[in-house]
C-alpha cells in the first residue's frame, strides 16, 4: 500500500526502534535471566540448609528474631551511607539505597566481592563519576571497613580476655602461608604502591569534609556492628549461652577470617569459621549451626530473591 507522503507521521515513523536499542534490550533480558537462574540453581543446591534452618528456628524467641531482621534491613542503609561518604558528589539516596541491596544480593552470586563491586562501580560511572575515582571510592569504602573491622577485634579482644581461641595450625601451614603472601606481595608490589597513593589521597579529600569523614567510619562502623548485631540476636532468639561481647567478637574474627577463602559471599567459608569460632568459643555444636544457619537465612536466603529482581529492574531502567 501507497503511504501519501502528505500523510501524518506515526509514533512509529517518529520514534524508530534502532539496532542499539534492540542490542540494549536483549542484554538487560539477558542479564535478568542470568541472575534469575542463578537464583533458582543457588536455593536448589542449598534447599537442605533452608529447610533445617527455618525448622530449627521455628521455636525460637520471635522478638529477637524481629530484632535481628531489623538490624539486617539496617546494614544496607549504613552501606549506602559509608559509600556516599566516600564520594564528595551528592549521590541520589534512593536509588543509592536501591544499589546497595542489589549489591549484597550481587555478591552472594559471583565470586567473592567482585558483585557488589561491579554493581557500585557501574553506579557511580552512572552518576558521572570517571571510571579510576569510581574504583578509587570503592577502595576507600573498602579501606575504611577493614579498619573499623580490625578495632572493633581489637577493643573486643580487650574487653574478652582469653575470649578469642585459635585453633591449632602447623608451624608448616604458617610458614607456607607466610611464603605466599610475600610472593604476592613482592609480584603486585608495583601496582598496589599505585593504589595505596590513590586510595591515600582521597582518605586526605574525605577527612578536609568533616560530613564526609562522619559518613564514610560512621556508615562503615554501624555496618560492621549490625551484623555482628544479627548473630547476637539469633543467639539469643535460640537461648545460646555465650555472652553477647564473645559472640560479637566470634562473628568479626569469622568474617575477617572467611576473606583467605573467597567464595561467593563468603558461602561455606564463614559458615565453617563462624561456626568452628562460636564452638571453640563454648557454644554446643547444634546451636552454633543453628546460629550460623539464622545469620544465613536473614543476610542472604531470604533477601536473595527480591535482591536479584532489584538488581534486574535497576538494570532494565539503566540505573547501572
Amino acid at each position: 500500500m501507497t503511504v501519501p507522503p502528505d500523510a501524518p507521521a506515526t509514533a512509529v515513523d517518529q520514534y524508530p526502534v534502532t539496532s542499539p536499542q534492540i542490542r540494549r534490550v536483549s542484554w538487560h533480558a539477558g542479564v535478568l535471566l542470568v541472575v534469575t537462574v542463578c537464583a533458582v540453581y543457588l536455593a536448589r543446591r542449598h534447599w537442605p540448609v533452608i529447610e533445617t534452618g527455618v525448622g530449627r528456628l521455628a521455636s525460637a524467641d520471635r522478638g529477637w528474631l524481629l530484632v535481628a531482621t531489623a538490624a539486617a534491613v539496617a546494614t544496607w542503609v549504613c552501606s549506602a551511607l559509608a559509600q556516599q561518604g566516600a564520594v564528595a558528589r551528592p549521590l541520589p539516596a534512593r536509588r543509592l539505597l536501591a544499589v546497595q541491596f542489589a549489591a549484597s544480593a550481587a555478591n552472594h552470586v559471583l565470586p567473592a566481592g567482585f558483585g557488589a563491586g561491579a554493581v557500585n562501580l557501574r553506579f557511580l560511572t552512572r552518576c558521572g563519576l570517571p571510571v579510576a575515582r569510581s574504583a578509587t571510592a570503592l577502595a576507600v569504602k573498602g579501606t575504611a571497613g577493614t579498619v573499623v573491622r580490625g578495632c572493633l577485634i581489637a577493643a573486643l579482644a580487650l574487653a574478652c580476655p582469653g575470649a578469642l581461641r585459635f585453633p591449632h595450625i602447623s608451624a608448616t601451614a604458617w610458614a607456607v602461608t607466610l611464603a605466599l603472601l610475600t610472593s604476592a606481595l613482592i609480584l603486585l608490589s608495583g601496582p598496589l604502591r599505585r593504589v595505596l597513593r590513590a586510595v591515600l589521597a582521597d582518605v586526605r579529600a574525605v577527612h578536609e569534609a568533616p560530613a564526609r569523614a562522619a559518613a564514610l567510619w560512621g556508615g562503615s562502623l554501624a555496618f560492621a556492628a549490625l551484623h555482628a548485631c544479627v548473630v547476637i540476636s539469633v543467639t539469643q532468639a535460640i537461648e545460646l549461652p555465650l555472652p553477647p561481647a564473645q559472640v560479637a567478637l566470634a562473628y568479626l574474627a569469622a568474617s575477617s577470617a572467611a576473606v583467605l577463602l573467597p567464595t561467593p559471599g563468603g558461602l561455606g567459608s564463614l559458615d565453617a569459621a563462624l561456626a568452628l569460632a562460636l564452638t571453640l568459643a563454648g557454644a554446643p555444636g547444634s546451636a552454633a549451626a543453628s546460629t550460623v544457619l539464622g545469620y544465613r537465612l536473614l543476610t542472604v536466603w531470604l533477601p536473595l530473591l527480591p535482591g536479584l529482581v532489584t538488581l534486574g529492574l535497576l538494570v532494565r531502567r539503566r540505573v547501572l
